[in-house]
C-alpha cells in the first residue's frame, strides 16, 4: 500500500506526484492500492483521488510506502517506512539535517527523486522545465511592470503573473498574442534591443525558452551580443553554455569541460563582459562555491554606478540558490509577490520593481505556479518506477530489494544506514 502526503511546506504547495489518472492506471494494471491523504488546498480535489479507487483518509499510518513533493518535517516521520520525496540532501543542506538524522534513527529508507538518474546521469523524474516555463512568465511580467514603473507602455504589460493563469496553455496562448503584437508594431525605441540571455541549457533552460520563443526572437550567439542592432523590431536570445561563462587562466590549452567540472580553479569568470548588453539574464545552472559566480555585487556596482542607466532590467534566478551564483539573491520571495529589486550602492532591496538597482526573480517553487500542468508531467515520468518500488522487499540487502537500478542510486537511506554513494553525509548528519 502507497501513502500519498499532504503537502505542508507552504500553503503555495499543491501539487502531487501522481495524479488521479495514473493512480488509476496502477490500480487497474497492477492492483496496488493507495491511500491519499485528505488535503483542502491539492490541486486536484480529494474527490478526483476516490472517483478513481484510492482510499482518501487523514492517516497514513498503514502505509509502508509514503510518497511525497517536497521535504518532510522531522516530527511527521513515522518507524521502518519507506519515504520517496524531494529530500534536499545532497549537499549536505544544514536545514534538512535533522530530517535525515531522524530517518536514519527511526530505520527508514529514503529514495530522492532528485537522484533518479539514467547510466549519462541525466535526471528522468523532475519539474526542472515547469520551473523554467513559470520562471520566465513571471519574468516577462516583471520586465512590462519594470518598464511600466519607467513610463513605457509596452506589449509585456498584458501578461500576469504566472500562478494566476489556470493552465499553461492559457499563459502560452495570451504570451504569443503579446508576441504578434511586437512583430506587428515593435517595441519603444527606449526599450530596444530586448535581449535574454540563458546561463545554462538543460530543462529549466529549455523551459524557459519556450515561453521566451513565443515572441519574435532571433537567437545570437553570446559573441555576438555587442552587435545586436537597436532597431530590430525582433527579440534577441543568447544561450549561454560552460565555454562561454569561462576561460582557461593557462590559455595554451582549449576549453575542456570536464577539467573544467574537475578543477575549476584552472578557470576564470568571464561573463560580467556579457552582463551590459543583457536586458533579462535567466540563470538555470547548478552552482557550487568552487565555480565562478555569474552575478557578483561587485559587477553590479560598477554596472549601476556610473550616469547612464544600465540595459540590465531583470535577473531571473530560476534555481534560487540564496547568495549563489547570482550574489545579489539575497532572499527568496513568494508566488504572490515574486520580484524585489535589488540596490547595488546600498546593498538594500525593496519588494516590487520600482528602484535603481535590476530587478530579482526569487522564487523557490516555481513550479508550484502550474500544479496541474507540472504535476501531470511529473506524475507520467515517476509512475512507471512505482510498481517495482510497491514489491520491493527491504528486508532483503538493497542490491537484491527488487528495486529497479535507478531507484537503488536515488536510496540515500536503508534501513536507517546512509548507503555508499552517500556515506560522505555523515558529517553533516553528526553537525
Amino acid at each position: 500500500m502507497i501513502g500519498i502526503r499532504h503537502e505542508n511546506k507552504s500553503p503555495w504547495e499543491t501539487r502531487v506526484p501522481l495524479v488521479p489518472q495514473d493512480i488509476h492506471d496502477l490500480i487497474r494494471e497492477e492492483g496496488l492500492a493507495f491511500h491519499v491523504q485528505t488535503s483542502p488546498t491539492r490541486a486536484f480535489p480529494d474527490a478526483d483521488f476516490t472517483f478513481v479507487g484510492a482510499v482518501v483518509t487523514a492517516d497514513l499510518s498503514d502505509c509502508p510506502i509514503i510518497m511525497g513533493v517536497k521535504e518532510i518535517p522531522p516530527d511527521k516521520l513515522l518507524p521502518d517506512r519507506t519515504y520517496v520525496y524531494f529530500s534536499h540532501v545532497i549537499k549536505g543542506q544544514p536545514i534538512n539535517m535533522p530530517a535525515l538524522r531522524r530517518l536514519m534513527e527511526l530505520n527508514c529508507q529514503l529514495i530522492d527523486y532528485e537522484r533518479i538518474v539514467d547510466a549519462q546521469g541525466r535526471r528522468l523524474v523532475f519539474f526542472g522545465r515547469f520551473a523554467g516555463f513559470a520562471g520566465m512568465i513571471d519574468t516577462l511580467w516583471a520586465l512590462g511592470q519594470r518598464w511600466r514603473h519607467e513610463g513605457l507602455d509596452t506589449p509585456l504589460a498584458a501578461i500576469r503573473k504566472a500562478h494566476q493563469y489556470k493552465t499553461l496553455e492559457q499563459a502560452k496562448s495570451e504570451i504569443a498574442k503579446v508576441g504578434e503584437r511586437i512583430r506587428q508594431d515593435g517595441l519603444p525605441e527606449a526599450c530596444r534591443p530586448l535581449v535574454c540571455g540563458f546561463a545554462g541549457y538543460g530543462q529549466v533552460s529549455q523551459g524557459a525558452q519556450e515561453i521566451y520563443d513565443l515572441l519574435p526572437v532571433e537567437e545570437v550567439s553570446p559573441a555576438d551580443l555587442a552587435s545586436v542592432p537597436r532597431s530590430a523590431k525582433v527579440c534577441f536570445k543568447s544561450v549561454f553554455y560552460e565555454k562561454d561563462m569561462v576561460e582557461r587562466l593557462d590559455a595554451s590549452s582549449p576549453f575542456d569541460l570536464q577539467e573544467y567540472y574537475d578543477h575549476p580553479e584552472r578557470y576564470r569568470g568571464v561573463f560580467a563582459g556579457f552582463v551590459p548588453h543583457l536586458t533579462i539574464l535567466v540563470n538555470g545552472i547548478y552552482w557550487e562555491a568552487k565555480y565562478p559566480r555569474l552575478i557578483t555585487l561587485e559587477l553590479l556596482r560598477e554596472l549601476y554606478g556610473g550616469q547612464d542607466r544600465p540595459r540590465l532590467r531583470i535577473i531571473s534566478d530560476i534555481t534560487c540558490d540564496i547568495d549563489g551564483s547570482v550574489e545579489c539573491n539575497v532572499h527568496a520571495t513568494e508566488p504572490d509577490s515574486p520580484v524585489f529589486v535589488y540596490e547595488p550602492v546600498t546593498g538594500q532591496t525593496c519588494d516590487g520593481v520600482g528602484g535603481d538597482g535590476p530587478v530579482v526573480l526569487a522564487v523557490n517553487h516555481l513550479p508550484c505556479e502550474l500544479p496541474v500542468d507540472s504535476s501531470v508531467y511529473f506524475s507520467r515520468s515517476l509512475s512507471p518506477f512505482v510498481p517495482r518500488l510497491a514489491r520491493a522487499d527491504f528486508s532483503r540487502p538493497l542490491a537484491d530489494s527488487g528495486l529497479p537500478d535507478e531507484l537503488i542510486a536515488a536510496t540515500i537511506v536503508y534501513n536507517g544506514e546512509l548507503t555508499e554513494p552517500y556515506r560522505y553525509l555523515e558529517r553533516f548528519v553528526k553537525q
